[in-house]
C-alpha cells in the first residue's frame, strides 16, 4: 500500500503508538521521531502517491532526497507488472531516495509537463530537476542500478 502525501510532507502512522505524523519533505533525510511517543520513525520504504499538481510541485521542489517518479495508469498492463518491483526498489532505497507514483489519468498536467508519451516511465528528479528517465517495465535490480548510476 502506498503512503499518502499533502503539500507539506508524507503522512505516516507510528508503528509503536499508531499516531499519525507528517514527515516534512525538507527533512526526509533526517531521523524523525513520533510527535506522541518520541520513538524514531522508520525511513520511508514504500511508494508515495502523488494525487495533484500541487502535491507534485511540493514534493519535487522540497524533497531532501532524490525522487523517482513512476508515471503510470490503471489500465496499463506493464504498469501493473512494474508495481511490485517498485515496492522492492522503495524498500532498498529507504532513506536514500523517495519513490513516488503519479497516475497520468489523474494528474495529466504533470505528465504533459514531462512530455510522457509512453508508460510506464520512470523519471529521476533531484532538487526539482530531471536527472534521467527510464521507459518500460523493468526488474527492481535494473531500476536500482538506474538510480545509483544516475544519482552520481
Amino acid at each position: 500500500m502506498s503512503l499518502q502525501i499533502d503539500e507539506r510532507g508524507v503522512l505516516v502512522q507510528c508503528p509503536n503508538c499508531g499516531t499519525r505524523n507528517r514527515l516534512p519533505f525538507t527533512s526526509l533525510e533526517k531521523r524523525i521521531r513520533c510527535g506522541q511517543c518520541k520513538n524514531e520513525l522508520p525511513p520511508l520504504d514504500t511508494p508515495v502517491e502523488i494525487g495533484s499538481t500541487e502535491q507534485f510541485r511540493a514534493v519535487s521542489s522540497l524533497s531532501a532526497l532524490p525522487l523517482l517518479i513512476d508515471f503510470w495508469a490503471a489500465w496499463c498492463g506493464p504498469c501493473k507488472m512494474l508495481a511490485p518491483e517498485l515496492e522492492k526498489v522503495a524498500t532498498a532505497g529507504a532513506g536514500k531516495f523517495l519513490v513516488a507514483k503519479l497516475n497520468t489519468e489523474e494528474v495529466p498536467e504533470v505528465a504533459a509537463q514531462f512530455q510522457i508519451s509512453s508508460i510506464p516511465n520512470l523519471v529521476l528528479l533531484n532538487r526539482g530537476r530531471e536527472v534521467n528517465r527510464l521507459a518500460g517495465a523493468r526488474p527492481a535490480s535494473d531500476i536500482l542500478r538506474f538510480v545509483e548510476t544516475s544519482a552520481r
